[in-house]
């Protein structure tokens, strides 16, 4: 088992049973809940509860999908924490993907000022994306994360046995944001992982190892993102406001989908801005398009500008953007127009022929 220290958690990579046993134990807790969505109580709960040997006093569960990771579904579960006399001293065990830990570290984060939550993530994008920067909340008004925290777990327990429940689709999701920890800050990952024709085959441990502690410098240096953690909101910008517009059709996009696209579209705006060579735009293009095999709709304009108006990442009426400086360095707080915006969703009509479509 791989094992990366923080300043006051840390994040179990392999065989974690044990370790899960032990937190529990340590943490002296009066009573403690996992927490499940309808996939993971059906896919991932039966052997979790069999590896950990755990017996909580209550399963908690909601719906699958962005859809529910709202206040009314907080509700759902404070009333079900309250009914089961959950205390100060409770304990939270969110098992699932990105919906159920953002949403699950909100709740327990305001349950009574403030219980204490275990992360135990189900999907390759929620190991890679939420396991480290102690960010949980919810979505408001068609905005991701509008609503939230920033709060640390007690622990985080990565098994890379759950990808066997995961379809191809969902594991080249995650491995998105692989790509953008590369991109951003380490160009020799990026040259070792951008082509991977047989993801399965992939050495996790290794690769998650890897991707993490790029996340955990910049955290480290900037744990509420006041500047230099910025750089993971590459591909964000534009990446929310498509997955904004996809949920209500019936072409949802995964999070690791829409930041591709993002990416490839904030990196034609970094080439316009003088930024990134051609060459280099040339590189992110063709490698993240591999992994594009998934329909979008980008026509709705007005919608997408109103919602990157609406991102929490702006000041005033400027609209911040994190931008590539070259491959392995970033900008962050860079303006960008909505003239810039539509240049970069025109460049992603052109890439993949969506006006022939």
């Amino acid at each position: 088992m791989k094992q990366i220290a923080l300043q006051d958690y840390s994040v179990s990579i392999g065989n974690m049973w044990a370790g899960l046993q032990n937190v529990v134990d340590f943490n002296s807790v009066s009573k403690y809940f996992v927490l499940v969505d309808a996939m993971t109580r059906e896919y991932c709960l039966p052997e979790f509860l069999a590896l950990s040997r755990l017996e909580p006093d209550a399963i908690i569960e909601i719906q699958a999908g962005e859809h529910f990771k709202t206040i009314d579904t907080c509700q759902h579960v404070w009333n079900e924490l309250f009914h089961h006399q959950a205390d100060r001293n409770s304990l939270l065990i969110n098992l699932g993907g990105g919906v159920v830990g953002d949403l699950g570290g909100f709740v327990a984060s305001t349950y009574k000022r403030g219980i204490k939550f275990i992360q135990v993530p189900t999907t390759l994008l929620s190991q890679l994306d939420a396991s480290i920067g102690g960010k949980v909340g919810i979505d408001f008004l068609g905005l991701k994360n509008a609503l939230g925290v920033f709060k640390n777990p007690s622990a985080v327990f990565i098994y890379p046995g759950f990808y066997k429940t995961l379809s191809d689709r969902q594991l080249k999701s995650g491995y998105a944001e692989a790509l953008k920890h590369a991109l951003i800050a380490d160009k020799p990952m990026w040259e070792e992982i951008k082509i991977n024709g047989d993801i399965r085959s992939t050495d996790w441990i290794s690769f998650l190892e890897k991707s993490l502690l790029i996340k955990k410098r910049i955290v480290e240096i900037d744990p509420l993102e006041k500047g230099p953690r910025k750089a993971l909101n590459f591909g964000h910008t534009i990446g929310h406001a498509i997955e904004s517009i996809a949920l209500d059709t019936d072409a949802t996009l995964l999070h690791g989908e829409a930041v591709l696209l993002g990416m490839i579209a904030e990196s034609y705006i970094a080439f316009t801005k003088g930024l990134l060579k051609e060459e280099e735009l040339a590189d992110i293009t063709t490698s993240l398009s591999t992994f594009v095999d998934f329909e979008f709709d980008i026509e709705n304009r007005d919608l997408i500008y109103n919602l990157v108006k609406g991102d929490k990442k702006n000041e005033g009426n400027k609209i911040l953007c994190t931008l590539l400086n070259s491959i392995g360095q970033y900008a962050i707080n860079q303006e960008i127009s909505l003239e810039e915006i539509n240049a970069g969703l025109n460049y992603l009509e052109e890439q993949f022929d969506l006006k022939n479509v």
